[in-house]
């Protein structure tokens, strides 16, 4: 038997899938490895959340399988956390601060288990980690943009996953909480987890990045950034997309 730790924590082979007969995404492959953060970048309409929902299981597709650390996600949901776009969430629930960070702990518990003092610890640590802890009594939609973001990473660590997905996480926040996420990626990191992020700047992927994913539809390219984010890729993930990434500063040989 493959010892578990040897096992690619993401494996997607011959995934394809389609909304109202349109093809989203057509027979990709990748093997994404532990200890990294990888970054999804493509264009609008990629499929780069498509991706992320067919690893969690969230849609039907046509063809292909995952498997996360070898298992099938219903087998291992616990050890995958998921942060979505800002607009998949609804901000006018009525929860606090604290509600939403511990709802990273439901997935470890059975049906109808209360939460302990371990999930309340956990809880706390990864809101202290985001520096919203002052915010815990606070409804989620009286929060700002980075506030909300900080909020649903900390779920995340309460979660104390080996893989994260991470959808445009950066979208409508400070410099400063763009900051605090990436100090977090990078412990994470550190920590041998892995993580995926969906990212629309393409003038910091060099520096946020060590795997980069190119996406449009099909796989244009995967692999360590430096080698794989190449203008040569860029050009044919974007197509004519490409003015903007010279509007961007991006030059790539």
């Amino acid at each position: 038997m493959t010892p578990y730790h040897s096992i690619m924590p993401i494996s997607v082979k011959g995934l394809s899938v389609s909304y109202d007969r349109k093809r989203v995404l057509t027979n990709i492959f990748l093997e994404i490895p532990k200890s990294t953060v990888c970054g999804v970048v493509g264009p609008n309409g990629a499929g780069k959340s498509t991706l992320f929902k067919a690893i969690l299981g969230l849609i039907t597709t046509n063809s292909g399988t995952v498997k996360i650390h070898g298992q099938e996600i219903d087998d291992v949901r616990n050890r995958i956390a998921y942060v979505p776009q800002k607009d998949d969430v609804d901000w006018t629930f009525p929860a606090t601060v604290e509600d939403v960070v511990l709802m990273g702990r439901y997935p470890h518990k059975k049906i109808l288990q209360r939460l302990d003092k371990t999930d309340h610890a956990l809880a706390n640590k990864a809101m202290e980690d985001l520096s919203i802890h002052d915010l815990k009594n606070r409804q989620i939609g009286e929060l700002s943009g980075g506030q909300q973001q900080r909020v649903f990473i900390a779920r995340a660590l309460a979660q104390q996953a080996d893989i994260f997905l991470l959808d445009e996480p950066f979208v409508g926040v400070d410099m400063m909480t763009e900051e605090k996420i990436i100090d977090i990626l990078t412990r994470l990191r550190e920590e041998e987890k892995t993580v995926l992020v969906v990212h629309h700047d393409l003038s910091t992927v060099e520096s946020y990045f060590d795997h980069v994913v190119l996406l449009n539809q099909r796989l244009i390219a995967f692999g360590e950034t430096e080698s794989t984010y190449t203008r040569e890729n860029i050009s044919i993930a974007f197509g004519a997309q490409l003015d903007i990434l010279h509007k961007s500063g991006i030059e790539k040989s």
